[in-house]
Formats: structure tokens, sequence, C-alpha cells
């Protein structure tokens, strides 16, 4: 790989860390993105775990003291549960597959009546957050846009939905980089020397973001997110549009 393509993947990581440092998501679209242009599905997915990993695990050591653990026992439960599922059927989507995935998720969320939107608070909701969001994981890539469904009906702050998030979405990349890596001959990591330094990259990006977090208020924190979000998907519906229309 060349020197600018390592550069452009060092850039995004920087960038994508700091986007979902203050949204809590929309960064890892970025990042997953961009890297499939580079790699095959399994590979991205895995660098893009092991990536979101350090990037989702500072942001939640940072902000721990707003975590809801209740609500990150019960997802993990359901992630586990749709992991064994997940693993059984061995399924590996193909690029086209995911672009669309990515690029359809926020405009269905939209589309859904707003009062029939479920709550993250509602009594075993977050293991169903956890079930399904995880499916959306594997075979999307990114599930944050999804479970971010959850918290909107929430009376659960910008800083609370930030943290509890990021340790939901901590144990999720982890799930979903076994659950590629675990395919033989399918994930290549190559040079392993380069993750340090990639690490490196996701924290800093994340530690930008807490100032601006901190000056947002819940409504605009609410309206940049959907923006930003729709913005990414129509890139990616395009993406996955242009590699259907070339075979």
């Amino acid at each position: 790989m060349s020197v600018l393509a390592y550069a452009l993947i060092g850039a995004t990581i920087v960038v994508s860390s700091f986007v979902s440092g203050i949204f809590g998501m929309a960064g890892g679209m970025i990042l997953l993105g961009v890297l499939l242009t580079l790699y095959d599905v399994a590979t991205a997915m895995v660098l893009f775990s092991i990536i979101q990993f350090a990037a989702n695990g500072w942001r939640a050591v940072m902000w721990r003291a707003h975590v809801r653990w209740p609500i990150f026992w019960w997802y993990a439960g359901g992630a586990l549960v749709a992991f064994v599922a997940m693993r059984l059927v061995a399924f590996i989507p193909d690029k086209a597959a995911v672009y669309l995935a990515l690029g359809a998720i926020p405009f269905l969320v939209e589309l859904l009546p707003r009062n029939a939107r479920p709550n993250i608070e509602w009594r075993g909701m977050p293991f169903v957050a956890g079930l399904i969001t995880t499916v959306v994981q594997f075979l999307s890539g990114v599930g944050g846009l999804f479970l971010d469904m959850f918290f909107q009906k929430s009376m659960i702050d910008r800083r609370t939905t930030v943290a509890t998030k990021a340790v939901t979405q901590t144990f999720s990349h982890v799930l979903r980089a076994t659950y590629f890596a675990s395919f033989a001959g399918e994930a290549t990591i190559e040079p392993w020397w380069a993750i340090a330094p990639a690490f490196l990259l996701s924290i800093t990006g994340t530690s930008l973001a807490v100032r601006v977090l901190e000056r947002m208020t819940d409504h605009g924190f609410r309206n940049w997110t959907r923006w930003i979000i729709l913005a990414i998907g129509v890139v990616y519906l395009w993406r996955g549009a242009v590699l259907v229309a070339g075979g």
C-alpha cells in the first residue's frame, strides 16, 4: 500500500474519531467507507473494529461517570445472543451490499414514525437493542445509527447518551472483529505495526471532541447528528449503486 493510502487512512481515523466523539456515531460510517475502498469486506471489518475499539474505549473512559451500566449489561446480553446466531449462519456481505445498507439505514429510521420508535429506557429494550443492533452491525458494518433510534425518545442527556453508547459499541466492536476474523483466510491484516499508530490517532480525535461536546446543547446535538448522518447516507447509496451498476 502506498504512503498516500496510509496518510488517507490516518486522516480519516482522526476525523471519524472526532465526529464520533461529538455525536457518538457517524464517524464510523466515514471510516468504514474509506476502508472498504482499500480492503476486502472481511479485512475492512476487522480493521474497522480494532480502530473503533480504541476510539470508543477511550470515549467510554473519558465519560465513564455518565454511563448507564444497567443498559449496557442488558445490551451485552442481547449482543451475545445475536453473535452466536450470526456465526451459525456464517454470512459475509459483499461491498455493494454494505454500502447500500449503510446508506439506506438512516432513511429507513427516518421513515419510522417518531411515536413508534422504541425507548432505551423501557423495560427489556436494552436487550432488544443489543440483539438487533448487533445483527445490523454484522450485515452493514455500522450499528451506531440504528442504536441511536433507541435513545431518541429517552430523557437521557447528550453526555449520558455518548457515554452509554461508547461502552456498548466498544463491546460490539470486539464481537464484530471476532466474527469476521473467525472466517479462516478471509481477513488479512498487514502490516500489524500500523495498529499502534491507528490507536493513537483514534484517541487524539476522540480527545479533541470533548470541548466541542461540552459547548453543544442537547437540541443542537440531536439536529447536527441527524443531518450529518443523512448526508453520509446519500454518499453511500450512490457508491453502492455504482458498484451494483459496475457488476
